[in-house]
């Protein structure tokens, strides 16, 4: 009798114990999926795309850069000729990032880096981008990221007796938030706004993690808004994109939608691409350049696509302990994503629209890092990027697999 009443007892109390620890999970108010189109997020519009569907806002800014290239252009140009713009997409990649950092540098070094027209940037790359979009007086700000700070500096792990039932993470992004504020402040902001009014871009993408979709957010028109409530979007959708599920709590946004309030689950935009272009929500846009009276073939242009990775295969005994087959899986199916990604920037390129340029970590650079963000080995690949960039560097014309003789 006593043991059944002790059964019980346990059982109540675990009972409790679990509609406690229910408790303290963050109650939601999830935007409907119907809404999400029309949410506006600080009270700003037209400001983000999501992948997959077309966007006519996206789609009628790139016409008007057109246009306004051509309004600006000197009068002895002849409209006739070919254009060719330059565009650069950096992947993910984490502490990998230090590569393309220092690809970057040496190229500035080789003097053969171009002004981009459009960058794009996800997960690590969304740091980078920013950056590499304001060109080569940031080197040094790339170089310091990426070479200065270890895991201690990015992610702070929680305490092991409360991470599982009272957290939505492993460890807390409170340290990465804090260089986010350091490095993205009002004055790059408005360098970037001012860019952006030139008639260039700066793209950031997230993963909303309900809608299992990647956003495409439009940064220098964010930072053209120039106030406290874009400042504060920024940072977000820079933290949000680097904050992978399960290690960082995800980022969670406001939005709106006439006088209701919902709220949005953003995390990295890796776990939808590692790397990105606008070709899939500006689906019919050669249509609306021709209605305009432009040319689509006169508009090339140049990919140029940092994978801050591997994209050959690289032999690595795994030992036999669930950290390291783990990590070792989610290696591979991230490699094999970015493989895909990689697929369809080069045949929207080859569909008659321009070039593709690749670069890559080398399979015979072996990593020997001893912590997820190790200063050391980030220092390495960074001195590695740089050293191939800064002479004549080899750009890849295809993904691996693709004879382009």
């Amino acid at each position: 009798m006593y043991r059944r009443i002790a059964t019980r007892k346990r059982a109540y109390l675990f009972s409790i114990f679990i509609f406690f620890i229910s408790g303290c999970a963050s109650v939601r108010h999830a935007i409907p999926p119907d809404l999400l189109s029309s949410a506006r997020v600080f009270g700003m519009q037209d400001i983000r795309a999501f992948s997959g569907n077309p966007s006519d806002s996206f789609k009628n800014d790139c016409i008007k850069l057109l246009e306004q290239e051509e309004r600006e252009s000197p009068p002895f140009f002849n409209f006739k000729a070919s254009r060719t713009y330059s565009m650069l997409a950096i992947s993910g990649g984490a502490a990998n990032g230090a590569y393309g950092a220092g690809l970057l540098s040496g190229w500035s070094q080789s003097g053969t880096r171009p002004v981009f027209k459009v960058v794009t940037g996800i997960s690590t790359g969304a740091i980078t981008a920013p950056f590499a979009f304001l060109g080569s007086n940031y080197d040094e700000k790339l170089e310091e990221i990426y070479t200065q700070y270890s895991t201690k500096d990015i992610l702070r792990v929680r305490a092991p007796r409360i991470r599982i039932p009272f957290s939505n993470s492993i460890a807390s992004t409170t340290p990465l938030k804090l260089l986010i504020e350091r490095y993205f402040d009002a004055r790059l902001m408005k360098e970037i706004a001012i860019e952006y009014n030139e008639g260039r871009r700066l793209y950031i993408g997230t993963t909303n993690l309900d809608a299992e979709q990647l956003v495409i957010w439009d940064m220098g028109k964010i930072a053209s808004i120039g106030d406290d409530k874009a400042l504060e979007l920024f940072r977000k959708v820079i933290l949000a994109s680097a904050s992978i599920p399960i290690a960082c709590p995800p980022v969670y946004l406001n939005v709106e939608v006439g006088d209701r309030i919902y709220d949005e689950m953003h995390v990295d935009g890796g776990i939808s691409k590692q790397v990105f272009f606008l070709y899939d929500v500006l689906q019919g846009f050669d249509k609306a350049l021709k209605e305009k009276g432009i040319d689509v073939h006169r508009n090339k242009y140049k990919i140029y696509v940092i994978r801050n990775g591997y994209v050959d295969p690289v032999y690595k005994e795994v030992h036999d302990t669930l950290f390291a087959i783990t990590e070792r899986t989610v290696d591979a199916i991230t490699n094999a994503q970015s493989i895909g990604d990689l697929y369809q920037l080069y045949f929207f390129t080859k569909d008659g629209k321009g070039d593709f340029n690749l670069a890559y970590i080398p399979a015979t650079h072996i990593s020997k890092a001893k912590e997820l963000f190790d200063p050391v080995e980030m220092r390495e690949l960074f001195k590695l990027g740089y050293e191939e960039a800064s002479g004549e560097y080899n750009w890849r014309e295809a993904p691996p697999g693709i004879n382009t003789n």
